[in-house]
C-alpha cells in the first residue's frame, strides 16, 4: 500500500535581493551557486516584503533603445517576420498594443542568438487562444524584459515561452498569464527574475528538458500565482502534473525571494533527479497542496523561508476520505543527501523557516516498493543518480551492497533544526487531523522479488538514516508520527528513545492562538 497519491508599480528586482539569506556548511569541494555566492543571514520574509510584481509591475522603457527595432501591433506578425530578417543579437521594441502571430496554432516567434525583446508601456504579445507557442527554437541567450504574454494554447505538458526548452534564456520583469499548458519551459543557465506568472493552464514554469540537461537555473524575485487552472489532477488523478513551478533533474538551481502563492496544487515541486537546490527567501502561502515537494532528488538547502496556510485543501479532502497519511506543507519524498554526488551540501538541511498555520509541517517519506526497475517506480524507465543503468537494479545483484543501497532514493541525512512551527487549531480548519510531524514508510510488499518487503525501509528511516529535528520551535498541539500513520507520539515520547528527536527544542501546545 501506498499512503501518499503521485505520479509524476513595481517590486523591483532589488526587493528580492534585499530578502536574500545565507548560512549554510557547505562541504569543501562545493561547486559554484548557480546565482550568487552566500549572503548574510536575513529574517524570513513577510507579506510587507513579498514581490508583488502582478499588481504593481515595474515602469516599462517609454522609448526604443538606440539601435532597436521596432515592432507595429497592427501588423499581424510583424514580430516574428522581423525576427526573421534580422541578424543575431537584434534588440526589438514591441510598441504599445495588442501584438499577434499570424491565425496558426504553430505560428510562433523563432529568436536568434542572444536576441532581446523589449516591451513598451502597454505591449502584449496574445495568443488568442488560437497559437500554442509565443517562443521557441534551440537558439541560446534570448532575453525577454518587460513583456505580457498571454492566451497562449500550449498542449498538456507544454509551455509557451522558451517552448523548445533553449539554454541561457533571461526573462525579467515580464507578466505570463492565462496561457494553457506551462507559461515558460526553461533551459540551463535560464534566469527567471521579477516577473508574474499568473493563472496558466497547468504550471507558471515547467522545467523540463529532454535529455534532462539543465544546469544553474536561477529563480528570484517572482510572483507565481493561480496557476493550474485546469486542475490537471482531477482530470487526471495521479499524473503528478500541476503546481506553480515543476522541477525535473535540474542540477543547481538558487529559487529565492519569490511570493508563490494560490496555486491549485503545491507550489514548487522538484521531482525526480534533482540536486543541488538552494530554496531560501521564499514567501510561500495558501497553496491547495504542499508549499514545497522535493521528492526523489538529492542535496538541497531549504532556509529562511516564510510558509503559511498551504496544503488546506489537499488536507481537507483526504480527511473526508478516512486518509490519516500527515500531508505536509513541506514534503520530502524519497530524498536525501548524498556526498557522492557533487553540489554545494551533502545533507537537506532545513532551517531558519517559519511554518504557520498549515495543514501539517514537514514529513519525510519513503515508498518501500517504489526503486529503480520496480513497476511501483512512478517515474517509469528513471533510475537513481548512482546507477545509471536501469538494469541492474534486479535479483540477485539488488539483495546485496552496493546495489541493495544504491537502487533506491533514500530519505536521509535530513536536518531540520532552529525552524518555528506554529498551529492555532482555531485558524486551521482540520477537526483533530492536522498538526503533524512525521517520519515514515509503508510496509514493503511489492513486487515478489524486491528485496525491501516488510519494516526494512520504515525502521531505516526512522532510526538508520541519520533524520534528525533538533533545537525548533513549537507552538500549538503538534504530534509526532514515526514508522507508519497509526503511530502518533506526544513530544515527550518523540524526544525519548529510540526515537531521540529534537533534543534542544521547546514545546508549548497552548501557545499556537
Amino acid at each position: 500500500m501506498t499512503w501518499r497519491p503521485r505520479a509524476r508599480a513595481a517590486a523591483p528586482l532589488a526587493l528580492a535581493l534585499a530578502l536574500l539569506a545565507a548560512g549554510c556548511e557547505e562541504t569543501p569541494d562545493a561547486r559554484e551557486a548557480p546565482g550568487a555566492r552566500e549572503r548574510p543571514a536575513a529574517a524570513p520574509p513577510s507579506s510587507a516584503s513579498a514581490p508583488r510584481v502582478c499588481a504593481e509591475p515595474a515602469p516599462r522603457p517609454e522609448r526604443a533603445p538606440a539601435g532597436a527595432v521596432p515592432v507595429d501591433p497592427a501588423v499581424v506578425g510583424d514580430l516574428a517576420a522581423r525576427t526573421r530578417s534580422s541578424p543575431p543579437g537584434t534588440t526589438f521594441w514591441l510598441r504599445p498594443g495588442r501584438h499577434r502571430l499570424a491565425p496558426d496554432r504553430y505560428a510562433q516567434v523563432v529568436p536568434k542568438k542572444g536576441n532581446s525583446y523589449l516591451g513598451a508601456p502597454g505591449a502584449v504579445l496574445d495568443g488568442g487562444k488560437t497559437n500554442q507557442y509565443a517562443f521557441g527554437g534551440a537558439a541560446p541567450d534570448v532575453t525577454l524584459r518587460h513583456l505580457t504574454v498571454q492566451n497562449f494554447a500550449a498542449p498538456h505538458d507544454e509551455g509557451v515561452v522558451n517552448h523548445d526548452s533553449a539554454d541561457g534564456w533571461v526573462i525579467e520583469h515580464a507578466t505570463i498569464r492565462r496561457n494553457s499548458g506551462a507559461g515558460l519551459m526553461a533551459g540551463a543557465r535560464q534566469q527567471v527574475r521579477a516577473s508574474c506568472l499568473s493563472g496558466n493552464g497547468q504550471y507558471g514554469m515547467n522545467a523540463y528538458k529532454a535529455g534532462d540537461t539543465i544546469r544553474g537555473l536561477v529563480v528570484e524575485g517572482n510572483e507565481i500565482t493561480g496557476n493550474n487552472t485546469g486542475d490537471w489532477e482531477r482530470r487526471r488523478p495521479g499524473c503528478g502534473c500541476t503546481g506553480g513551478v515543476k522541477f525535473w533533474a535540474v542540477d543547481g538551481a538558487d529559487i529565492r525571494g519569490n511570493w508563490v502563492h494560490d496555486n491549485r496544487g503545491p507550489g514548487l515541486w522538484a521531482d525526480n533527479n534533482n540536486n543541488d537546490f538552494r530554496i531560501e527567501n521564499n514567501l510561500l502561502e495558501a497553496n491547495d497542496g504542499a508549499a514545497l515537494i522535493y521528492e526523489t532528488s538529492y542535496n538541497a538547502v531549504i532556509r529562511n523561508n516564510t510558509i503559511r496556510r498551504n496544503t488546506w485543501a489537499e488536507g481537507r479532502k483526504y480527511a473526508a476520505r478516512g486518509d490519516d497519511f500527515p500531508y505536509a506543507s513541506l514534503y520530502v519524498s524519497e530524498s536525501g543527501g548524498e556526498p557522492r554526488i557533487p553540489a554545494r551540501t551533502d545533507r537537506i538541511e532545513i532551517y531558519r523557516n517559519v511554518l504557520e498555520n498549515n495543514w501539517s509541517g514537514i514529513t519525510l517519506w519513503e515508498n518501500a516498493d517504489r526503486f529503480c526497475n520496480s513497476p511501483a517506480n512512478t517515474s517509469t524507465g528513471e533510475c537513481t543518480l548512482l546507477v545509471p543503468d536501469t538494469g541492474r537494479c534486479a535479483q540477485p545483484a539488488i539483495g546485496t551492497p552496493p546495489l541493495y543501497d544504491d537502487c533506491r532514493w533514500k530519505t536521509k541525512r535530513v536536518d531540520i533544526h532552529d525552524n518555528r512551527f506554529v498551529l492555532d487549531t482555531s485558524v486551521v480548519p482540520c477537526a483533530g487531523a492536522c498538526g503533524r510531524m512525521a517520519v515514515l514508510a509503508n510496509y514493503g510488499t511489492y513486487p515478489d522479488w524486491s528485496p525491501y518487503h516488510g519494516e526494512r525501509v520504515a525502521e531505516a528511516i526512522a532510526g538508520a538514516q541519520h533524520n534528525r529535528w533538533h533545537d525548533n520551535t513549537y507552538r500549538g498541539p503538534w504530534r509526532f508520527v514515526v514508522r507508519d500513520p497509526g503511530r502518533a507520539l506526544g513530544f515527550a515520547a518523540w524526544r525519548a528513545a529510540p526515537h531521540r528527536q529534537d533534543e534542544g527544542s521547546t514545546y508549548d501546545p497552548r501557545a499556537g492562538g
